[in-house]
């Protein structure tokens, strides 16, 4: 498993104005960030080290072995209605989440690294992003003229889309 230089168990963010995101492409148009909060790890893995699932959801690729967890690989763009990723490819990047007990991978086209930004730059995404995405966000900011979707972990982890009865 090839890892990215991103590890953010031990990276301690002191500035207590701003806030840290992991920022990423959903796909070639769609820029986000997420809180590092949430996030555990970022990674590359080979498209085999997820093992598919029958009769799932299309967004859900299946399951891997993540640090001696055995946790569920969400295709993002395709959850959220956007263009999907390319289905050649031999890697993905996953973005791990972790919310309590509850852990998550988030494959994503691209991880860029991290940023910073004050709350208060967040802005509503009503009227500027798709209805269908409005749940999974904090909300929209803008930076060097590039709106970046803030996403919100909690609510991803908790959608329906994800829920198997």
């Amino acid at each position: 498993m090839k890892k990215l230089q991103i590890d953010f168990n031990h990276q301690a963010i002191h500035n207590s104005r701003e806030d840290g995101y992991l920022k990423f492409q959903l796909n070639q148009q769609t820029g986000a960030v997420l809180s590092i909060t949430h996030t555990q790890e970022a990674i590359i893995v080979p498209v085999t080290s997820v093992t598919a699932i029958p009769n799932m959801p299309a967004c859900i690729l299946g399951l891997m072995n993540w640090r001696s967890h055995i946790i569920w690989v969400v295709d993002l763009p395709k959850m959220f209605n956007l263009e999907c990723l390319d289905h050649r490819l031999r890697q993905y990047n996953i973005i791990v989440i972790q919310i309590e007990s509850m852990i998550l991978g988030l494959v994503v086209q691209e991880i860029k690294g991290t940023t910073k930004f004050i709350p208060d730059d967040v802005r509503s995404p009503v009227g500027q992003v798709a209805s269908s995405l409005v749940p999974y966000l904090c909300g929209c900011v803008v930076q060097q003229e590039e709106i970046l979707l803030v996403l919100d972990a909690v609510h991803i982890l908790q959608s329906a889309i994800l829920r198997i009865d």
